[in-house]
């Protein structure tokens, strides 16, 4: 009888041991799209799928029988999240060395958890555990139904007997199967942002990355698109958007593999970066932010847009300031008259607010130019006797806002800051200082630099309650990386970032409503982290119209123009008009000498600042078509329409002077009614000019959308802007 029982229990215990044979499919769905995860026997979390939605979500288990590949000879070519050491021949998503200096790590699938957080968000969290030590990885994925946006991170954690190490530290591990890829990356410098290139993807690694510690993004933006299967078009073929939410150094890793898979790993940059994990401590990646679109590039960025606007932006569904700002037109050389005169000519202009550029602050060391004062937040006595108290009360006084331009992270060495506090300097103690624009960054791992920064801040606000608007500038990088405050210096690029956002967050605790324009020597630090504490982001020093035109297009793939700061300058050779109506294309601002404008110049810049306001709801909130691409057309078309389709605004810009070069064919609009009936209406017109627009006729959504409108744009008509109605 005992060994019958035996008999039995071993039975039991060996039926038991044995690995199932069944497979858990978990799929992340949005309004279009399936991302499919599948837990395998042997608990491996691999995806097998990333594309359109199915109606049976039972066959996406048989989605992997379809395709005829190379051998993985890891099982884990396709992991959710691959790790190093053990069975990966690929590019990991994570490494570790384990307390023990072990280098292996193998994640198995755990559990799973499912939540929905409102009528169109949900967050799905999967547990992952290596089953050798007691380390793991929590897997978030956010999904955004109707915009077809999901946010994905690792929260990473262990309970060993001391510290592991973390080599590298992936957001996202995406495994993505078509006939081909082709990336769309930009690069750029000062006043050369978001310059566009598209290349096929070959086998190996691409790599998109930044080691700048600030302004991660001057020479590679964090933005991507991948084209599948063919290079997608605005209207037409399968792209993915990708961005990291992050504003320090980061890596995407684009790996076309040995069995034509495309393989996205984004995180933050492990350059230089080992990071030292204690035993119950958590470290949380950045989000990686990504959607899919089947309907080209024009359709993502809406959908891009609206979850931004929505969820993200900080006020994305609010409204924005106009201003004018004195910075081309004093740079330092200006006093408090100067200013109260200006401040004048910003109620003449009819704009809402006057924002003070660099140049205000320092007594022992005036900044006077770029070379002093900076870290010395006090008013300039000689420049500015009476404070900004005054400047505040007469703006208000002339019935505008008042603002103020600061940069809170950086010093000059020739500043009374540098001398109190040289422990507070981002440097190597042992070699020479290396300058970026005259300055260095200050240490923000440090929790006493933090504090400094915020009350910076603070003390502005405090000191002048009806302040309106922050101007937040970054215009040095990260050399000689190394921090008199941590003692482990391969913690401090990312401890910068965290001491960064702690005071952004202490900021909006306080001071939760007001606008704040994220300025970094043009758009070198935008990205949707920063957006969560910014109004809006400066694209580029360079405000030449006709380079702007082409700047601003490549921004809107990705950012809602609510959040972009267009200003009309004295750059380029463009008239008044033409660089007024493209800084319209998203929040307008000025940066000119009003008394030196022409009688029709300042009549003009007046009218258009009230047609502006009568339009810029739409441009700010509505949806976003691109229509004419300046780099294949002699004319630049951009076209926004509210969501109810009844009102839109259409720019048109000539973008080539060749002879006779100009609108040759109509136009075709997009997202308008198509059975409905649309007057067009010329605005913004210069005085003393006729539109040669006939704005008697009326036009049917089908016919405009199929046949077009021609605008009329040539080398007498340089700038058009065009309002639509419905009937």
């Amino acid at each position: 009888m005992r060994f019958i029982l035996n008999g039995l229990w071993l039975m039991i215990a060996l039926i038991f041991s044995k690995p199932t044979t069944a497979q858990q499919i978990i799929p992340i769905t949005t309004d279009e799209n399936a991302l499919v995860l599948k837990v395998d026997k042997d608990k491996n979390l691999s995806v097998i799928y990333y594309g359109k939605k199915l109606a049976n979500k039972e066959e996406y288990s048989t989605v992997t029988e379809m395709y005829r590949q190379a051998d993985n000879y890891t099982q884990v070519a396709d992991a959710a999240y691959t790790p190093s050491g053990s069975r990966n021949l690929l590019e990991p998503a994570i490494t570790v060395t384990h307390a023990d200096g072990n280098n292996s790590l193998t994640l198995r699938y755990v559990s799973h958890e499912q939540k929905d957080l409102s009528n169109n968000v949900s967050q799905l969290s999967i547990l992952l555990k290596d089953p050798v030590y007691d380390f793991q990885v929590r897997l978030f994925y956010k999904s955004y139904f109707k915009q077809d946006v999901i946010e994905q991170w690792a929260v990473i954690s262990h309970k060993e007997k001391s510290n592991v190490t973390l080599h590298k530290f992936a957001s996202a591990n995406l495994h993505l199967k078509a006939k081909g890829f082709w990336l769309t990356q930009y690069h750029g410098d000062w006043a050369k942002e978001m310059q566009p290139e598209e290349s096929k993807i070959t086998h190996g690694i691409k790599t998109l990355d930044s080691k700048l510690g600030t302004r991660a993004n001057l020479f590679q933006p964090s933005v991507f698109m991948v084209s599948m299967d063919k290079l997608a078009t605005e209207d037409e073929g399968t792209v993915l958007y990708g961005a990291l939410e992050y504003s320090g150094n980061f890596r995407t890793d684009l790996e076309l593999d040995y069995q034509n898979n495309l393989r996205i790993i984004s995180g933050i940059n492990n350059y230089a970066s080992d990071y030292s994990l204690k035993p119950n401590e958590e470290f949380v990646t950045p989000g990686f932010l990504y959607l899919l679109s089947h309907n080209g590039k024009g359709t993502a960025s809406r959908k891009m847009h609206d979850w931004a606007r929505t969820y993200k932006v900080l006020d994305g569904q609010g409204s924005r300031l106009t201003l004018l700002n004195n910075w081309e037109a004093t740079y330092f050389d200006f006093n408090e008259g100067k200013l109260k005169e200006l401040i004048k000519d910003t109620r003449k202009l009819g704009v809402d607010l006057f924002l003070l550029d660099d140049g205000w602050f320092a007594n022992k060391y005036p900044r006077n130019g770029d070379v002093a004062g900076l870290g010395d937040w006090e008013p300039n006595k000689k420049k500015l006797p009476n404070g900004i108290a005054t400047l505040v009360k007469e703006a208000e006084n002339n019935q505008v806002k008042f603002g103020i331009w600061i940069e809170p992270e950086m010093v000059n060495p020739k500043s009374e800051l540098y001398e109190k506090h040289p422990d507070w300097v981002v440097k190597q103690p042992q070699r020479s200082e290396h300058y970026f624009r005259n300055q260095l960054v200050l240490d923000l791992s440090n929790p006493d630099v933090q504090d400094f920064v915020f009350k910076v801040v603070d003390d502005l606000f405090t000191k002048n309650t009806n302040l309106a608007y922050i101007k937040w500038d970054c215009n040095a990088v990260i050399y000689n990386a190394h921090s008199s405050y941590l003692k482990n210096q391969n913690h401090f690029y990312i401890e910068y970032m965290r001491g960064l956002y702690n005071v952004l967050k202490k900021i909006r605790q306080k001071y939760p409503t007001v606008p704040m324009m994220l300025c970094s020597g043009g758009g070198g630090r935008v990205d949707y982290a920063a957006l969560e504490y910014f109004t809006e982001f400066w694209p580029s020093d360079n405000t030449d119209p006709m380079e702007r035109i082409f700047m601003q297009w490549e921004y809107s793939y990705f950012y809602p123009s609510i959040t972009s700061s267009n200003h009309v300058t004295d750059w380029g050779k463009q008239p008044i008009k033409f660089r007024t109506d493209v800084a319209m294309m998203g929040k307008l601002g000025f940066d000119i000498v009003v008394k030196h404008l022409n009688e029709k110049d300042l009549l003009y810049c007046q009218e258009a600042i009230k047609q502006y306001d009568s339009f810029k709801d739409i441009v700010w909130h509505g949806d976003q078509y691109r229509l004419s691409n300046p780099r294949e057309s002699d004319v630049a078309s951009m076209q926004y329409i509210n969501t109810e389709k009844t009102n839109g605004v259409l720019f048109n810009y000539l973008v080539n002077n060749r002879y006779g070069a100009g609108s040759t064919y109509p136009i075709k609009l997009k997202g308008l009614d198509a059975n409905a009936k649309y007057t067009i209406k010329e605005v913004c017109l210069y005085p003393g000019n006729k539109s040669a627009i006939d704005n008697s006729k009326s036009y049917s959504g089908e016919f405009l959308m199929s046949i077009g409108f021609n605008p009329i744009v040539n080398a007498q008509r340089t700038s058009v802007v065009l309002l639509i109605s419905k009937i």
